[in-house]
């Protein structure tokens, strides 16, 4: 399956200045188009909405302008200069304008450069890159500084209909980038419920590693991956795993539960949005996704990474 181009979201700053960087990369690997976009907020546009003076059609243009030479200098030398010709810069929110831009073009991945927000930043409307990852129907790069190459994949895959598309995704990215992929379980300690019978952890692990191994082991195509389970806390173990292994980018499954866990906070993706602890690649999860059998899944169920 061949990629479609690479869009990478851009302003000033050195995380954008490393998206742009290994989206150009990745885009020569796959010998696709590299997009950079950059989003400017219209300061003009209560005057467009009342007049159409031409002066204020100027100083559009002007800040338009301004926008693209701050983002080219910001860039430098290390972005060709015939991906820098090429940037788009375009008025309106930057998620609102990567949307846009998804829907229009059909991009193969959207790279954007991670930053670390405050809680304060993340309560009052989080970041550009969670918004573009709930709202996403194409794969989505967070890229942690710049990676001078992509050597090693790990991807968190569960028992959830998630696991096909994430799986799928993180070998594609992987063959693409000649990666090592290692393909991660987590199973999260069970719960004591009041007033619910404890069950037999023994009984229900035993069933859990069954379901694995017939439903979700199967999916792993790609020659040489490596397959592990680990127990513990979803994030902290993916985090723990991704640095001991010293891997260059964590692949997860979003969307992989329903609409209002996907706005709502606390999703597995969101904290590690937050915390990023290596570049992270979002595969979309849609309803054509292959879910397991419901009987099946009501045996045994692990965390869902979405």
């Amino acid at each position: 399956m061949a990629w479609g181009p690479m869009v990478v979201g851009v302003d000033a700053s050195p995380a954008a200045k490393g998206a742009a960087i290994v989206g150009e990369r990745l885009a020569q690997l796959a010998s696709v188009p590299c997009r950079l976009v950059h989003a400017v907020r219209d300061v003009w546009a209560p005057l467009v909405a009342v007049s159409v003076d031409p002066q204020v059609v100027d100083m559009q243009r002007l800040q338009l302008a301004v926008g693209r030479q701050q983002v080219n200098d910001a860039l430098g030398t290390e972005v060709s200069d015939g991906t820098r010709q090429k940037l788009d810069v375009l008025f309106g929110p930057a998620s609102v304008i990567l949307q846009q831009v998804m829907r229009e073009q059909r991009p193969g991945l959207v790279v954007l450069g991670g930053k670390h927000h405050s809680a304060l930043e993340r309560w009052l409307g989080g970041s550009t890159s969670l918004h573009v990852v709930r709202a996403a129907e194409v794969p989505v790069l967070i890229t942690s500084g710049t990676p001078t190459a992509f050597r090693r994949v790990l991807v968190a895959a569960d028992l959830s209909r998630a696991s096909g598309p994430t799986i799928a995704l993180a070998e594609r990215f992987a063959k693409l980038v000649g990666a090592q992929l290692r393909v991660l379980t987590v199973f999260e300690p069970l719960p004591n419920l009041p007033g619910v019978a404890p069950v037999d952890s023994k009984e229900y692990f035993a069933l859990a590693q069954e379901m694995l191994e017939r439903e979700v082991w199967p999916l792993v195509k790609m020659a040489g991956a490596e397959k592990i389970v680990r127990h513990g806390d979803v994030v902290e173990t993916l985090m723990r795993e991704a640095v001991e292994w010293n891997a260059d980018v964590l692949v997860v499954g979003s969307h992989g539960k329903g609409w209002a866990q996907r706005v709502l906070l606390g999703s597995v993706t969101e904290r590690l949005l937050n915390n990023l602890p290596t570049s992270l690649l979002v595969a979309p999860v849609g309803v054509a996704a292959a879910a397991l059998p419901e009987r099946r899944r009501r045996r045994a169920t692990a965390v869902s990474v979405s």
